[in-house]
């Protein structure tokens, strides 16, 4: 999922606002017989909303809570409001895992904690089961996993592991292929490849981020030259991987993310150096 910077999203608001008041069209609650077909753009926004909070993509902060405890609210009253949507339980599971690591996820100063790195003691324990219980009960509809539930699967990998050593790579791997069947999102890719390097190493991952390099579809984000510069780095491929980590830092709109590059870049030392070892990248795996 692509995020647009709050100014921008703003703007867009204001024009709808006055486009809406300009057409006459009037406020109505939607019937219940036609919840459904709007569901989806609904999940839509609340875990938009979620995202922007889980990792800010623009500001000096890299987290914030209490937009994503809003959307999460949302996601809730949404479960409660159509119990028998199961995309909407898994959503609401996803958020759950996530905002589970919030706080182990930052420094005091507010510097971001990457994943191998985080005190999983300090994780919500309770906020994991209700997350799990949100993902059973959107099974249980026997509806089949829909792109929610799935990466609602993913999270549980990461939230119910002890270490990241002992994550369940493989069914990560497994659970990314199935949805990048379901949805033509590059990133959905990217995590893939991040996995990949988890379970068979950096050079099997650095094809697949070598093959999203060549479509140009991620060609102005960060999070394809940091998660290829960690490859790099992690080959001993150190020049490539300082100038990819780098430039990642030049694309990187959030002030802390820029921060963790640049001292991920200044980790490889200079031109030359040898190769030190890398955390997963932080491309929502955080």
């Amino acid at each position: 999922m692509f995020l647009v910077p709050v100014p921008t999203a703003q703007a867009r608001i204001t024009r709808a606002k006055k486009t809406l008041e300009a057409a006459r069209v009037p406020f109505e609650v939607p019937d219940p017989s036609e919840w459904s077909e709007r569901l989806g753009g609904v999940l839509g926004v609340i875990y938009l909303i979620f995202t922007e909070g889980y990792a800010a993509t623009s500001g000096d902060r890299w987290v914030r809570p209490e937009v994503a405890g809003e959307a999460l609210r949302l996601g809730r009253v949404l479960a409660g409001l159509t119990p028998r949507e199961p995309e909407v339980h898994a959503l609401v599971a996803l958020m759950e895992f996530q905002a589970s690591r919030f706080a182990a996820r930052l420094t005091p100063d507010g510097s971001p904690v990457l994943l191998a790195d985080q005190d999983r003691r300090r994780w919500d324990r309770g906020q994991i089961m209700r997350g799990v219980e949100a993902l059973d009960r959107a099974d249980s509809l026997g509806q089949g996993r829909g792109g929610y539930a799935i990466q609602a699967a993913i999270a549980r990998c990461h939230a119910t592991a002890p270490s990241v050593g002992d994550t369940d790579w493989e069914q990560i791997v497994v659970l990314y292929e199935a949805l990048g069947r379901l949805t033509s999102n590059p990133v959905v890719h990217l995590n893939r490849a991040v996995a990949v390097s988890m379970a068979a190493g950096p050079a099997a991952a650095l094809k697949v981020v070598d093959g999203l390099v060549e479509s140009g579809l991620l060609r102005r984000s960060h999070l394809l030259p940091s998660v290829r510069g960690e490859l790099l780095g992690r080959l001993g491929r150190t020049d490539e991987a300082h100038a990819e980590l780098s430039a990642a830092a030049g694309l990187a709109g959030n002030q802390r993310e820029r921060d963790v590059l640049l001292a991920k870049a200044a980790a490889l030392g200079t031109p030359h150096a040898s190769a030190t070892g890398c955390d997963p990248p932080p491309c929502r795996t955080t």
